[in-house]
Parts: C-alpha cells; structure tokens; sequence
C-alpha cells in the first residue's frame, strides 16, 4: 500500500509535533497574556512613602494633596528617611518622598528654590523604574506650575517696581519649586543591562530544563547496568560538569556584551552555577516522575516564571497565581540575586539561601522518586574483555 501523507500524519513524530504547536501556543498566550494585564492595571499595588520632615504648613499641605492624588493604595507615612530609604533598596518600596525641614521656609523666603526630592531605585523591576520616573516628572511639573503661579500672585501686588527688582521677581517665579529626582543602584544605560538578570537566569533555567530531560532519558537506559543510588549520583555529577562549563560560556558572552565590573566574575559565575543546578533538579521532578511527558509539564511552570521571575513587573504588582510562583520560583531568587549582586547595594545572601533551599527540596524530591516510584532493576555483572579472554586462557 502506497504511503500516503493521511498516513505521515499519524506517525507519532507528526502527532507530536501537532500536540507541541498547539500546546506551546495555548500555553504561551495563556500565560502571557493575563499576566502582563497587571501593567499598568496593578500599579497602584506598589507600596510608597511620603516622608514630611517639615513642620511649616507648606510641608502638610505638599504631603497631604500627595497622598490624597497618588494613585497608590499603600502609602507610609509615619517612617524616617532613612528607613524608607533602607526599604526601597530592598524594593520593599517603589518610591521615597522627602519633604526636607526647609521646605516652608524656603518659600517664605524666596531666596533659594523649595526642592522635594523623589528617590527610585533602579535596580529593579523594568515597569516599577520606568513607571516611577514618568509618575515623578509629571508631579513635579504640577507643583512647578503651583509655585509659580503663587509667586505669581505675590509679584502682582507689586506693581510700578524698578526694572532691576521686577526682574529678581520674575527670577523667583521661574525658581520657585524644583523637584529633584534621585535614583539610587543606577544600572547602566541600555536595555541590554536591565535586562541581564532575566537573560542570565534564563540561559541557565532552559539549559537545564533541555538537560534535566537528557541526563534523566540516559538514567533510564542505564537501568540494570548501575544500581538507582549510583546513577542519580552520575547525572548530579554530570549536571555539574556542565553547570561548570555552561556558566563560563555565559559569562563571557555578558562580559563581550555589557562589560560588568571584574570584580563581580567569581561571584557572578558561583551564582550561575548554582542557578544551572537548582533549576536543573527544579525542572527534572517532572521529567523523573512522568519520564520524557515531564518536558511538556515543564513549559508552563517555565513560562509562568518568566512573568513571575520580578525582572519586568515586581512582585507587588502579580496576580495570586503568578506571586505563588515566585515564592517557589528558581528563577525570581535568581534574578532577585542579580540586581542585588550586579547593581544593588545589598546583599543578595537572602536570595541565594532561598535559591539553595528550593533545590535542596527538589533535590530531595527527586530523590524519594527515585527511591520509591522506580522500579528496582536487578544489575548486571558486566564482565570486561580483558577478564573473558583471562578466564578463557584459564
């Protein structure tokens, strides 16, 4: 009989890859789609302070119109600067405003400009860094044009003034109010640079799931050749080999590209490694309980990470099946450790000790599958050639 394509189609590479191109594509804008929904929708959830360290009536007015018209639902209030300031490094915060003790009097005086400083961290999430800058220049320009135009009032009842004092006043309208936006952790310029942390972190979660599906298909056909607890031990010990040497092709291509400080190379590639072994053992329970089906199991946990990693929108801003990902997400510690390691000021410790406790415990879950859902294979007494040649002498 003549094979036709109505038979092609049902072989099981075709049938298949049809399955994957469907599945791939529900998943995908499945996932994707209501995920970044909460841009912008969920700015609001960022948490903000409003910091008055004025006592003049200027200074209550500035806070109080603030937390009136900000669109935020959390705002704090009864905090120092310096602790708002100790949160928004940690990205407890999205946003620092500072009504210095000099506010009011500085607009009394009309001598200097009154100036609030608006601080951002941008050592963050892209949408919290960009969406803060464009939320602190348009409240900046409402207050410029606010002082100005009460400035303005107290010039014209002024009228008749020598030419040489309506133009100190008119000095003092253009300098009455100026906002100083400041940013702390400052990444450098280029998307290429608020983007490492996702990249790096990326590289090393694919590779290691495409890995976690090879090293496990060759635990399988090593079956009855090594005992269950030899084999595992193999594909560890393989899986750091290739952490080690993955690790070292990735961190030169990002040292070719983005130039991060020397300093930073050893860390950086320690991290790295451990991100390849974490998410290795993170991506091969699937993969060890269900055989080569885990690896379609394995695509949304992974596409759900990528929202839920905290390089584009912050955790605050997640919907609840996305912010329960990132609680036991590989990828967001990951990336969390990044920012904190390439261009923070803090010490991505906490983040690294979460990244070793999630692939401890999937490193122990594997372990019990492998213990108790594989079945045990007698092994074989494999005999060399050199010992059957010996023993045929004999």
């Amino acid at each position: 009989m003549k094979f036709k394509f109505k038979h092609f189609l049902k072989t099981q590479g075709a049938i298949a890859a049809i399955f994957m191109g469907i599945f791939y594509c529900l998943c995908m804008l499945g996932i994707f789609l209501p995920g970044y929904t909460a841009i912008p929708g969920n700015i609001d959830d960022l948490p903000i302070a409003i910091v008055n360290d004025d006592k003049g009536e200027y200074g209550e007015k500035i806070a109080g119109q603030l937390k009136e018209n900000l669109p935020f639902k959390e705002i704090e209030t009864d905090v120092t600067n310096k602790q708002a300031l100790k949160d928004l490094n940690k990205n407890d915060l999205a946003l620092v405003v500072h009504i210095p003790k000099t506010f009011s009097a500085d607009i009394q005086s009309g001598e200097t400009s009154s100036s609030i400083d608006f601080t951002i961290n941008e050592a963050s999430s892209t949408v919290v860094s960009s969406s803060m800058t464009s939320i602190v220049k348009e409240i900046n320009n409402q207050l410029s044009t606010q002082f100005s135009q009460q400035t303005a009032q107290g010039v014209l009842m002024n009228f008749n003034l020598p030419e040489e004092k309506a133009a100190e006043m008119a000095k003092q309208i253009e300098t009455a109010y100026a906002g100083n936006l400041v940013t702390i952790n400052e990444v450098p310029d280029g998307m290429h640079n608020n983007m490492l942390p996702m990249f790096l972190t990326m590289a090393g979660y694919v590779g290691a799931m495409i890995g976690a599906m090879q090293l496990v298909s060759a635990f399988r056909q090593s079956r009855g050749k090594a005992s269950k607890t030899r084999l595992f031990m193999y594909v560890q010990m393989t899986a750091i080999l290739i952490a080690v040497v993955s690790s070292l092709v990735a961190l030169g291509i990002a040292y070719l590209v983005n130039e991060p400080s020397g300093d930073l190379f050893f860390s950086t590639l320690g991290q790295q490694m451990l991100n390849y072994m974490v998410c290795f053992n993170f991506t091969a329970i699937m993969v060890f309980l269900v055989g080569d089906g885990g690896m379609v199991l394995n695509i949304p946990i992974l596409l759900t990470q990528t929202i839920a990693n905290g390089a584009t929108i912050s955790r605050d801003m997640m919907y609840a099946p996305y912010e329960w990902m990132s609680h036991i997400s590989p990828m967001y510690y990951s990336v969390q450790a990044y920012f904190a390691n390439l261009y923070g000021s803090i010490s991505p410790a906490p983040f690294i000790w979460s990244m070793v406790a999630v692939g401890l415990g999937a490193m122990l879950i594997n372990i019990l599958i492998v213990a108790f859902v594989h079945k045990k294979v007698p092994v074989e007494n494999q005999v060399t050639q050199p010992e059957k040649e010996t023993a045929q002498t004999a």
